[in-house]
């Protein structure tokens, strides 16, 4: 028999599999941060199950387009002990949902001015909501202006 605290460990090709990610993945989000792994005395990765939860959250937060800085911010006011439940996800989450209603806007707003000018292709009229909102580089020369930067 196994003891307990090896039972309740998944390798890194285990949780990995577990997860539905590749294990590169897994060694991205400990680089960055969002999980941490214990060592064995041969330097082998052992992942508490645990963050099979974690590793689900990033994966949705990430969907969602939210920075993985802004992920590790908010994991690491998680107990790293224990499994995220319903009350640490309805935090993670109302936090996240703010964010994206506004990328959302964002977006929407987005495709309502493509709408007028998704033809052209040129994106060079004087007042071009896309490329020249409210005409802002106007006041700074005429012409390419942002071509004529890199000259």
């Amino acid at each position: 028999m196994l003891p307990a605290r090896l039972e309740n460990e998944l390798s890194v090709g285990e949780l990995a599999k577990r997860a539905g990610v590749a294990v590169s993945t897994l060694h991205f989000y400990e680089a960055k941060g969002l999980i941490s792994p214990r060592r064995t005395e041969g330097n082998q990765r052992r992942y508490p199950r645990n963050l099979l939860r974690r590793v689900a959250i990033i994966r949705i937060a990430q969907r969602a387009g939210i920075s993985l800085a802004e992920i590790r911010e908010a994991l690491s006011a998680l107990p790293a002990e224990r499994t995220p439940n319903v009350t640490d996800w309805q935090k993670l989450s109302s936090k996240w949902k703010d964010k994206l209603d506004e990328r959302i806007t964002a977006l929407t707003q987005l495709r309502d001015e493509m709408a007028g000018c998704i033809g052209c292709g040129c994106l060079s009229l004087k007042e071009c909501p896309l490329r020249n909102p409210r005409d802002e580089l106007g006041r700074a020369a005429t012409g390419a202006v942002l071509l004529q930067q890199g000259e």
